[in-house]
């Protein structure tokens, strides 16, 4: 299957056609064996895929060494996607910290550029601290965006990077970056969680691709999740498909510039999430849908 025939079709993601349904590597870490994750990412490339999301604190690099290992020499046509701004660690509640000033994203992308073999990230995401509970900056990353951008600016003049993006930022900080030429934004969205539905609204008329995180709902305690919607389980049941695949199907419907990434290490999972270019929700559907989340 070529992204030519995908059935969920193409967008832009800067100067790349991409299939709308990308993946995310983020779980194939250390718990999983190299050959099944060897598998997964050559079976995701086969079905048309061709945008990946990674970063290299994710499980200390291995994810992108996985990325090389089954992949390398990339096709053409393969859009790899990073994020900068954190680090891997093994001490605290998450695996990762802060990692906020220039120098530091300019290692990551070092160690991104080293880890997958390539010469330049096609895209990397500055992954800032402005929204979300679970990871917060303090003191000395505590820092200004224009240095942030002004330092992916220089990665990206010296060819490092080819294009930027910005994740986990209100409407306001995207409208800062703007002019840096973003071409992205990932924040977290979901049927249940609306609350950047102004951004994303900003996005499309800007032309800017949106990749939503947490898609189907945070797996933090006490967060929403999508499946266990009443109306989203009735959907499934009533289309004959799975509620995970129905909360996709309507990301991808409700505005023309998403692009997913979701991630799985299950070869039957990975099917059933491009499969979801193939469903199609009902205006009926849609009307139903709309109305159950927060905004």
């Amino acid at each position: 299957m070529t992204i030519s025939t995908h059935a969920g079709g193409t967008a832009r993601l800067g100067t790349h056609t991409v299939a709308r349904i990308g993946y995310g590597a983020m779980q194939l870490d250390a718990s999983l064996s190299t050959e099944d994750a060897v598998a997964v990412l050559r079976q995701t490339v086969e079905l048309g895929v061709n945008h990946i999301d990674t970063a290299s604190f994710y499980a200390g690099g291995e994810v992108n060494r996985r990325i090389r290992q089954a992949l390398a020499p990339y096709r053409d046509d393969l859009v790899i996607v990073s994020k900068v701004g954190a680090a891997h660690t093994t001490t605290g509640p998450l695996p990762l910290a802060p990692a906020q000033r220039p120098a530091e994203l300019r290692a990551a992308v070092e160690d991104d550029l080293a880890q997958l073999g390539l010469d330049r990230i096609p895209v990397v995401n500055l992954r800032r601290l402005d929204l979300g509970r679970n990871l917060g900056a303090a003191g000395d990353q505590i820092v200004d965006l224009d240095d942030q951008l002004a330092e992916m600016i220089t990665l990206r003049d010296e060819g490092k990077i080819g294009a930027i993006g910005i994740s986990s930022v209100p409407l306001e900080v995207v409208q800062r970056a703007l002019p840096a030429g973003i071409v992205c934004v990932q924040n977290a969205y979901s049927v249940l969680d609306r609350t950047q539905e102004a951004t994303l609204d900003f996005c499309v008329a800007e032309g800017i691709a949106w990749v939503p995180y947490f898609p189907l709902g945070s797996a933090f305690p006490g967060a929403a999740k999508v499946t266990e919607h009443t109306e989203v389980q009735s959907l499934a049941a009533e289309l004959a498909v799975s509620a995970a695949q129905v909360g996709l199907a309507w990301l991808l419907a409700h505005a023309p510039n998403t692009l997913l990434i979701p991630g799985t290490r299950s070869s039957a999972h990975l099917q059933d999430n491009v499969d979801v270019g193939s469903i199609a929700l009902s205006a009926d559907a849609m009307a139903r849908l709309d109305v159950i989340g927060d905004r």
